[in-house]
């Protein structure tokens, strides 16, 4: 396994990240427990998680991830030896969750209390506002919604309940997902204006059919070392060519969930295929390339893999041994010219 220290804290952390939001709906606590186990034994230590996971999210099974690793966490006895993210879910149609989404100082607290409570933990080492407060393009939406509306809940306001959080010893750091260049910016003018804690990360969606992390937020990663914790590398498992021509595998997530269909759009299966078509030339398999290139990428500072079975864990795993070549990277590059960030 290779580590990077992300800039601005003291987190070292796995290149290789294993993302949970499976751990509840498709896995259950054994199968959570073996991957947790598997991981850490090939030299994964950062774990991400979220209070509204599992997903699909329901009133059901919500909370039951960030219980599935607190269960393992008294289990294993490995508190101190992972690096523990979680995240506080932003306004929404979850009222499952809480009555008031917004993200002012009493929701942010009582979602960190709720968390540690499940993670049977008394700190985390990075929590995350899971989506911003305001309406804008955090998922996928094109045409930006202008609305001159009031804010409910100012930045500023939760910058200073996340402040709170840190005072108490609840979490080390503080970093944002689903985020916009305006509002990373201004976070971190607001923190220096204000003394108050600085974010050290933005976890964003980020593969080959969905580049728009580096419009923006990549030079922002450069400059201000804000990196990127990337989430969905293999675009729900399209890139591995599993859906294309109609397929639906039996078990496979965009099978069960019709909500997953952000990468299956005719753009993005004219482009997965093309990229499968790369992969074939260069006899590598289309996972660990896929995989591979967002390891290699320089604002990188770890790559959230998912997987619902150890076999496909250990194939996500092992592209961090994957070195893509010069040649091998232009074809990916003169693919992503003719397909330009098709399902962003």
């Amino acid at each position: 396994m290779k580590y990077h220290k992300i800039p601005h804290s003291n987190l070292e952390v796995s290149k290789i990240a294993l993302g949970t939001m499976t751990f509840g709906e498709q896995n259950s606590q054994a199968d959570a427990f073996s991957q947790l186990d598997y991981a850490i034994e090939r030299g994964v230590n950062f774990i991400d998680t979220a209070e509204m996971y599992p997903v699909p999210p329901k009133a059901e099974t919500q909370g039951s991830t960030e219980a599935y690793i607190g269960n393992w966490l008294e289990k294993s006895g490995k508190r101190e030896k992972i690096v523990l993210a979680s995240k506080v879910a932003g306004p929404g149609r979850m009222s499952h969750i809480r009555d008031n989404m917004s993200l002012d100082r009493r929701n942010i607290h009582l979602a960190m209390d709720s968390s540690l409570q499940r993670l049977k933990t008394d700190y985390v080492d990075l929590y995350q506002l899971h989506w911003p407060q305001r309406n804008t393009n955090c998922f996928g939406q094109l045409n930006y919604p202008h609305l001159d509306e009031q804010q409910e809940v100012t930045l500023i306001e939760t910058l200073e309940a996340l402040a709170e959080l840190i005072k108490a010893g609840k979490t080390r750091y503080i970093g944002v997902s689903n985020e916009t260049p305006w509002g990373v910016m201004t976070l971190l003018r607001l923190a220096e204006k204000h003394d108050l804690p600085r974010i050290v990360s933005i976890q964003n969606p980020y593969n080959l059919l969905n580049r728009s992390f580096e419009v923006g937020l990549s030079e922002i990663s450069h400059h201000e070392g804000i990196e990127l914790l990337a989430y969905s590398p293999l675009a729900f498992g399209v890139l591995s060519g599993k859906y294309l021509n109609g397929q639906r595998p039996t078990g496979a997530r965009c099978s069960l969930f019709s909500r997953f269909v952000r990468y299956m759009t005719p753009q993005g299966e004219a482009a997965t295929q093309a990229y499968i078509d790369v992969a074939n030339k260069h006899n590598i398999d289309p996972v660990q390339m896929a995989l591979a290139f967002v390891n290699q990428r320089p604002f990188v500072a770890s790559n959230i893999i998912g997987a619902t079975s150890i076999n496909q864990l250990e194939a996500n795993i092992n592209s961090i041994e994957s070195e893509l070549g010069d040649e091998l990277l232009q074809d990916i590059l003169q693919v992503g010219i003719q397909f330009s960030n098709p399902c962003p």
